[in-house]
Protein backbone atom coordinates (compact mmCIF):
# COMPACT_ATOMS: atom_id res chain seq x y z
CA UNK A 1 0.00 0.00 0.00
CA UNK A 2 1.33 3.49 -0.90
CA UNK A 3 0.62 6.73 -0.02
CA UNK A 4 -2.71 8.33 -1.77
CA UNK A 5 -3.20 4.94 -3.60
CA UNK A 6 -6.87 6.10 -2.30
CA UNK A 7 -9.67 8.09 -4.27
CA UNK A 8 -11.03 11.35 -2.97
CA UNK A 9 -14.71 12.03 -2.41
CA UNK A 10 -16.09 15.60 -3.67
CA UNK A 11 -14.89 18.25 -1.74
CA UNK A 12 -18.67 18.69 -0.59
CA UNK A 13 -18.87 15.09 0.60
CA UNK A 14 -16.45 13.71 3.80
CA UNK A 15 -14.07 10.76 3.63
CA UNK A 16 -11.25 9.66 5.72
CA UNK A 17 -8.24 12.47 6.35
CA UNK A 18 -5.65 11.78 3.56
CA UNK A 19 -2.47 12.31 5.66
CA UNK A 20 -4.16 10.43 9.12
CA UNK A 21 -4.76 7.25 6.61
CA UNK A 22 -1.63 7.72 4.72
CA UNK A 23 0.55 8.24 7.58
CA UNK A 24 -1.06 4.78 9.38
CA UNK A 25 -0.48 2.63 6.47
CA UNK A 26 2.81 3.69 5.81
CA UNK A 27 3.71 2.59 9.64
CA UNK A 28 1.57 -0.34 8.93
CA UNK A 29 3.62 -1.48 6.25
CA UNK A 30 6.77 -0.64 7.98
CA UNK A 31 5.95 -2.62 10.70
CA UNK A 32 4.91 -5.20 8.33
CA UNK A 33 8.24 -5.88 6.70
CA UNK A 34 10.52 -4.87 9.10
CA UNK A 35 8.99 -4.70 12.81
CA UNK A 36 8.58 -7.44 15.32
CA UNK A 37 5.51 -8.85 14.73
CA UNK A 38 3.89 -7.89 17.63
CA UNK A 39 4.24 -4.30 17.37
CA UNK A 40 0.98 -4.26 15.40
CA UNK A 41 -1.81 -6.63 15.94
CA UNK A 42 -5.14 -7.65 14.17
CA UNK A 43 -6.59 -5.82 17.28
CA UNK A 44 -5.01 -2.73 17.28
CA UNK A 45 -5.73 -2.57 13.04
CA UNK A 46 -9.38 -3.07 13.57
CA UNK A 47 -9.79 -0.52 16.44
CA UNK A 48 -7.86 2.45 14.49
CA UNK A 49 -9.99 5.51 13.19
CA UNK A 50 -9.27 8.21 11.22
CA UNK A 51 -11.70 11.72 11.36
CA UNK A 52 -13.66 12.18 8.78
CA UNK A 53 -12.38 16.03 6.51
CA UNK A 54 -14.23 17.18 3.38
CA UNK A 55 -12.72 15.79 0.48
CA UNK A 56 -11.19 13.22 2.42
CA UNK A 57 -10.67 9.09 1.12
CA UNK A 58 -13.76 7.14 -0.15
CA UNK A 59 -14.22 5.52 3.49
CA UNK A 60 -15.67 1.98 1.85
CA UNK A 61 -11.98 1.77 0.19
CA UNK A 62 -10.03 2.90 3.37
CA UNK A 63 -12.50 0.16 5.19
CA UNK A 64 -11.88 -2.61 2.97
CA UNK A 65 -8.09 -1.91 3.16
CA UNK A 66 -8.09 -2.17 6.74
CA UNK A 67 -9.95 -5.15 6.65
CA UNK A 68 -7.51 -7.02 4.20
CA UNK A 69 -4.43 -5.52 6.50
CA UNK A 70 -6.10 -6.46 9.52
CA UNK A 71 -6.21 -10.51 8.38
CA UNK A 72 -2.52 -10.21 6.97
CA UNK A 73 -1.35 -9.22 10.66
CA UNK A 74 -3.29 -12.01 11.96
CA UNK A 75 -1.99 -14.70 9.31
CA UNK A 76 1.30 -13.43 10.27
CA UNK A 77 0.78 -13.84 13.93
CA UNK A 78 -0.63 -16.72 13.64
CA UNK A 79 2.04 -17.96 10.77
CA UNK A 80 4.92 -17.10 13.99
CA UNK A 81 3.18 -18.73 16.34
CA UNK A 82 2.77 -22.30 15.10
CA UNK A 83 6.09 -21.78 14.18
CA UNK A 84 7.37 -21.30 17.67
CA UNK A 85 4.86 -23.66 19.34
CA UNK A 86 3.03 -25.71 16.77
CA UNK A 87 -0.12 -25.92 15.15
CA UNK A 88 -1.93 -27.96 18.21
CA UNK A 89 -0.50 -25.03 20.58
CA UNK A 90 -2.32 -22.95 18.31
CA UNK A 91 -5.44 -24.57 17.98
CA UNK A 92 -5.79 -24.93 21.90
CA UNK A 93 -5.32 -21.21 21.60
CA UNK A 94 -8.03 -20.56 19.17
CA UNK A 95 -10.03 -23.27 21.42
CA UNK A 96 -10.02 -21.08 24.51
CA UNK A 97 -10.78 -17.57 22.80
CA UNK A 98 -13.88 -19.74 21.02
CA UNK A 99 -14.90 -21.74 24.81
CA UNK A 100 -15.21 -18.04 25.98
CA UNK A 101 -17.44 -16.60 23.56
CA UNK A 102 -19.33 -19.56 23.81
CA UNK A 103 -20.20 -19.05 27.32
CA UNK A 104 -22.00 -15.83 25.80
CA UNK A 105 -23.82 -17.59 23.09
CA UNK A 106 -25.48 -19.89 25.85
CA UNK A 107 -27.23 -17.15 27.61
CA UNK A 108 -30.92 -16.75 26.48
CA UNK A 109 -32.25 -14.56 23.90
CA UNK A 110 -32.70 -11.17 25.19
CA UNK A 111 -30.20 -11.87 27.79
CA UNK A 112 -26.58 -11.95 26.35
CA UNK A 113 -25.83 -8.47 27.20
CA UNK A 114 -25.89 -5.68 29.89
CA UNK A 115 -28.62 -3.08 29.11
CA UNK A 116 -27.13 0.49 28.17
CA UNK A 117 -26.70 2.93 31.51
CA UNK A 118 -29.38 5.65 31.39
CA UNK A 119 -30.64 6.99 27.98
CA UNK A 120 -27.63 6.34 26.39
CA UNK A 121 -28.12 4.62 23.01
CA UNK A 122 -28.14 0.26 22.28
CA UNK A 123 -28.48 -2.39 19.89
CA UNK A 124 -31.82 -4.21 18.63
CA UNK A 125 -31.75 -7.07 20.43
CA UNK A 126 -32.90 -9.37 18.23
CA UNK A 127 -30.37 -8.33 15.76
CA UNK A 128 -27.33 -9.09 17.71
CA UNK A 129 -29.48 -12.53 18.92
CA UNK A 130 -29.65 -13.50 15.32
CA UNK A 131 -25.57 -13.05 14.86
CA UNK A 132 -25.25 -15.51 18.29
CA UNK A 133 -27.42 -17.85 16.45
CA UNK A 134 -24.84 -17.85 13.31
CA UNK A 135 -22.15 -17.87 15.87
CA UNK A 136 -23.94 -21.34 17.53
CA UNK A 137 -24.26 -22.79 14.13
CA UNK A 138 -20.65 -22.36 13.04
CA UNK A 139 -19.62 -23.58 16.34
CA UNK A 140 -21.86 -26.42 16.75
CA UNK A 141 -22.15 -27.81 13.51
CA UNK A 142 -19.77 -25.93 10.79
CA UNK A 143 -21.88 -23.67 9.34
CA UNK A 144 -20.33 -21.82 7.05
CA UNK A 145 -19.64 -18.13 8.47
CA UNK A 146 -16.59 -15.78 7.58
CA UNK A 147 -15.16 -13.18 9.52
CA UNK A 148 -15.64 -10.87 6.54
CA UNK A 149 -19.83 -11.81 7.56
CA UNK A 150 -19.52 -11.40 11.08
CA UNK A 151 -17.36 -7.71 10.67
CA UNK A 152 -20.25 -6.62 7.69
CA UNK A 153 -23.03 -7.34 10.69
CA UNK A 154 -25.27 -4.12 11.29
CA UNK A 155 -27.29 -3.45 14.45
CA UNK A 156 -30.57 -1.05 14.54
CA UNK A 157 -30.40 1.22 17.20
CA UNK A 158 -32.56 0.55 20.18
CA UNK A 159 -32.82 3.21 23.00
CA UNK A 160 -33.07 3.03 26.66
CA UNK A 161 -33.15 -0.61 28.94
CA UNK A 162 -34.83 -2.60 25.96
CA UNK A 163 -31.62 -2.67 24.35
CA UNK A 164 -28.22 -4.05 24.35
CA UNK A 165 -24.84 -1.73 25.42
CA UNK A 166 -23.21 -1.22 22.51
CA UNK A 167 -19.65 -1.55 24.40
CA UNK A 168 -19.97 -5.04 25.50
CA UNK A 169 -21.95 -6.15 22.01
CA UNK A 170 -18.76 -4.68 19.69
CA UNK A 171 -16.18 -6.42 22.08
CA UNK A 172 -17.88 -9.24 21.39
CA UNK A 173 -18.00 -9.00 17.41
CA UNK A 174 -14.17 -7.84 17.68
CA UNK A 175 -13.18 -11.30 19.66
CA UNK A 176 -15.35 -13.36 17.01
CA UNK A 177 -13.90 -11.49 13.57
CA UNK A 178 -10.31 -12.45 15.52
CA UNK A 179 -11.44 -16.47 16.39
CA UNK A 180 -12.72 -16.65 12.50
CA UNK A 181 -9.69 -14.76 11.28
CA UNK A 182 -7.19 -17.22 13.14
CA UNK A 183 -9.12 -20.51 11.55
CA UNK A 184 -9.63 -18.92 8.29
Amino acid sequence: MSDGMFRTVSGLRRGYDPDEVDEFFSHARSVYEQGPATAISGADVRQVAFDLVRGGYVTAAVDAALDRLEAAFVARHRAQFVAERGQDAWMAHLGAQARSLYGRLGRPDGDRFAPPEGRKPGYEPADVDELCHRLVAYFDTGAPLTAGEVRATTFRRRNGRNGYAEGPVDAFVARAVEVLLGVE
